[in-house]
């Protein structure tokens, strides 16, 4: 009979639990420490309407609950079923010879040299800290301590790849093709492209005399529809990544969307413009984005009353309302009707710390920069979902500016990744930039 293996032990900083309360659930039968440096960072981020507070509460709810009417006993308390035990560990000084390394009394030194006394306290098992801080991780392993990036949440290459080619390239008869653009019902069998039944929402560019016909195959009907070049509120795709964006935003079929790409693609414009477009189907239509705030300063520290310290962050969701505006007099329908949605709070530009604890029902909701949001913040969102609600998540996950993520562990990436093959899913991702020739050619070179 094989002998168990030995429980790993795993050290979690403070950022672990910030970017997932769940994480110490994510480690299967092996044991987790929480220095108690960390205990004293999370304190800092109990009150707050935003993700981080809102983890950092979560987490001290459950570890309360594990512990009601029980001690930490050597090992800690058990997590529950197949899982490993969870301990609360005081701090403890480096060892006298990396004293003088580590002076500086900082949580994260706090945080290391514990991790380093509970491998001491444990010859026989692997210790490891966990940290998204690539400092931290530095350090640690300069003292000979191993550390580890949290990676339950990362998808691997091979998905990131799959993720920008979400376009098949095929060439096929020419008949195939004319029933496709010009037949009656302008729909093709998918056994006529390929052996195998095709993913929902997969998309198609078909050769045809030196031009593309766009195509998405439509799980409900079982066939392979065409994508034409609609119009949304006065803004017309200028090419097929464009075309395959608003097709997918006017689907009344497809609740989710995800629409990625650099700057200048259009992901923000096509998605507003589609919202405008339906406004009578829905009750609201909500824009809203993560205020990523630099120097770890909150709205609090702005001036003013709540729009106007918002207003900063917000600026780019109205810069895309003007654009559509422009495309209309200032005396026509569709401008004055603008207009009125504003005044009558029917479309709102609010922040996204704002939206938690809400029932969205039949609203058209925009998640503009959404890369800057964590996997548990973008699940948090979807569940806002009522009926007849319609989600458009935009953004780059190559233009993060939150600390802890990358384009491996973002929300965004994550949502493409577990999404991938559901039917009220589709997934747009936009190469060509189209805000000026200027813009084109920076993001190229630059």
């Amino acid at each position: 009979m094989a002998k168990n293996k030995t429980p790993k032990i795993f050290v979690l900083d403070t950022n672990i639990i910030l970017h997932d309360y769940n994480a110490v659930k994510q480690f299967q039968d092996n044991d987790i420490v929480i220095p108690i440096a960390v205990i004293e960072e999370l304190d800092k981020f109990k009150k707050g309407n935003d993700a981080l507070s809102f983890n950092a509460r979560a987490f001290m709810r459950e570890i309360n609950k594990l512990t009601d009417g029980r001690d930490f006993e050597e090992r800690g308390v058990p997590l529950g079923k197949r899982l490993g035990y969870i301990k609360i560990e005081p701090n403890h000084p480096f060892c006298p010879e990396l004293q003088n390394l580590f002076r500086d009394d900082i949580p994260d030194h706090r945080i290391l040299s514990t991790a380093m006394w509970v491998r001491d306290q444990n010859p026989n098992r692997f210790v490891a800290l966990v940290t998204k801080d690539i400092n931290l991780r530095l350090k640690a392993k300069a003292a000979g301590m191993a550390a580890q990036d949290y990676l339950t949440d990362r998808v691997n290459d091979e998905v990131m790849n799959n993720l920008e080619r979400q376009v098949i390239l095929v060439d096929t008869g020419s008949d195939a093709v004319q029933r496709l653009a010009y037949g009656q019902d302008n729909c093709l069998p998918w056994k006529k492209v390929q052996s195998t039944e095709p993913k929902p929402n997969q998309l198609y560019q078909f050769n045809f005399g030196g031009a593309t016909v766009c195509a998405r195959y439509d799980a409900n009907r079982k066939v392979i529809a065409l994508v034409r070049g609609q119009e949304a509120y006065g803004i017309r795709p200028r090419n097929d990544e464009q075309r395959f964006a608003i097709d997918a935003c006017l689907n009344p079929h497809i609740p989710l969307v995800s629409l990625t790409g650099g700057a200048g693609t259009g992901k923000t414009l096509i998605a507003l413009a589609s919202a405008l477009e339906q406004e009578a189907d829905y009750d609201q239509i909500i824009l809203s984005r993560p205020t990523v705030v630099l120097g770890g300063q909150d709205i609090g520290f702005l001036p003013g009353d709540q729009k106007s310290k918002m207003s900063p962050y917000l600026q780019p969701l109205m810069d895309n309302l003007d654009v559509i505006r422009h495309q209309f007099k200032p005396s026509s329908r569709q401008a004055l009707r603008i207009e009125n949605m504003l005044k009558e709070e029917k479309l709102i530009i609010s922040p996204l710390a704002y939206i938690r604890g809400r029932s969205l029902g039949k609203v058209f909701f925009i998640i503009d920069e959404a890369q800057n949001l964590t996997p548990n913040e973008i699940k948090t969102i979807i569940t806002r979902a009522g009926e007849g609600t319609k989600m458009v998540f935009t953004g780059d996950i190559f233009q993060i500016d939150q600390p802890y993520l990358d384009q491996w562990s973002n929300g965004l990436t994550h949502l493409g990744e577990k999404m991938d093959g559901q039917k009220v899913f589709e997934h747009v991702f936009l190469k060509k930039g189209e805000r000026s020739e200027l813009s084109d050619l920076a993001a190229k070179l630059l």
